[in-house]
Parts: C-alpha cells; sequence; structure tokens
C-alpha cells in the first residue's frame, strides 16, 4: 500500500482543511496510508539552521522522503499561501543538494468558504513546487468551497456526489505516483 505524506496548510484542530484530510483519510483506507505530518514544531526556516536542523524539521524530511507521494491541503490566506506552507516547502528543499521535493509526486487539494476557492494559492504553489522539481498531478484539480454541512456529525464528507469525486481524485493520485516513481 502506498504511502501519502499529508501536508494541512493550517494548525488550527478545526481546520477545514484539517477535516477534508481527515475526510479523504476516510474517503481512501483502501487506497493509502495517510500520514499527516507534525508541523507545528517546524521553527520559521533560517539558513544558519540548515546544517544542523531542528528534530521537526529532520522528522519532517525523513516522512517526506519515506512517502510514495505528498498531498498538499491548503487554506488560501490574502491570495497567496500560507506561511506554513512556504516554510515547509523551504526546509524540505534545503541544504542544497538535499531537495525532498526532487521526482516527488504531488498533488494539491483546497478549501476555502470563498467562490474561488483555493485557486490562487494553487496556483502560487504550483510554480514553486514546478521550481523545486516536485511531479505535480494537474488533473483533476480540487477547489473546494466550503459551507455548512460538507461535513456530516463524523467529520466525514457529507455529500454522496463530492465523496465519489473525491474518490476519483485519489485514485489519480494513486495512478499519478505508480507512473512517477523514483
Amino acid at each position: 500500500m502506498q504511502t501519502l505524506a499529508i501536508l494541512v496548510g493550517s494548525l488550527r484542530s478545526a481546520s477545514i482543511n484539517r477535516q477534508l484530510a481527515n475526510g479523504l483519510a476516510e474517503i481512501g483506507p483502501d487506497l493509502f496510508k495517510f500520514n499527516q505530518l507534525k508541523l507545528d514544531e517546524v521553527p520559521i526556516f533560517n539558513e544558519e539552521l540548515e546544517q544542523n536542523p531542528p528534530a521537526a524539521v529532520v522528522t519532517m524530511k525523513q516522512s517526506l522522503k519515506a512517502a510514495d507521494g505528498v498531498l498538499i491541503i491548503t487554506p488560501e490566506y490574502n491570495r497567496s499561501m500560507p506561511a506554513l506552507v512556504k516554510n515547509t516547502l523551504d526546509w524540505a528543499s534545503r541544504p542544497y543538494g538535499d531537495n525532498s521535493w526532487t521526482g516527488k509526486p504531488v498533488a494539491v487539494a483546497g478549501m476555502s468558504p470563498g467562490a474561488v476557492g483555493t485557486a490562487v494559492c494553487q496556483s502560487q504553489l504550483r510554480s514553486v513546487l514546478g521550481f523545486l522539481g516536485a511531479r505535480q498531478m494537474t488533473q483533476p484539480e480540487i477547489y473546494l468551497t466550503y459551507a455548512a454541512g460538507f461535513f456530516d456529525a463524523n467529520g466525514n464528507v457529507a455529500n454522496e456526489r463530492t465523496r465519489t469525486f473525491l474518490r476519483k481524485f485519489l485514485e489519480s493520485f494513486g495512478t499519478w505516483i505508480n507512473k512517477n516513481k523514483n
């Protein structure tokens, strides 16, 4: 079974993007082992620390390297990616010559209460991932608009059509990973 490292771009425990990550894990436990990265102790990137990085950075990089693919599920903050996401991209790409993103299959998804979902954030994120050498799955795209009732009382995606769409997304990512293994 393939392992997915899940990078959620919000630290809030009640984040709708964290709920989406949990919902995807509920939809696809037969497809992947889901490993949500613990990012709350990763400090802001500091080049002075990259030769001897903090333990939380080492653990994060090891999780990324061990994963078959990485799924980034992120909100959009002020028409851009959250600092948490950019910080993770930066730490994982350093030090020079030890870029965890090179050749790594990556998919991006996001949810927002706004009508455009996370489209602007994802566009910027994809630009950075391209520079870092990640192998990005570009279709299908996931720009979800959050509304009350999206998740049921147990935190699962409530709408059956949406569940089917998300299942197909996960299946497509599994295929993408198989085609793009290092």
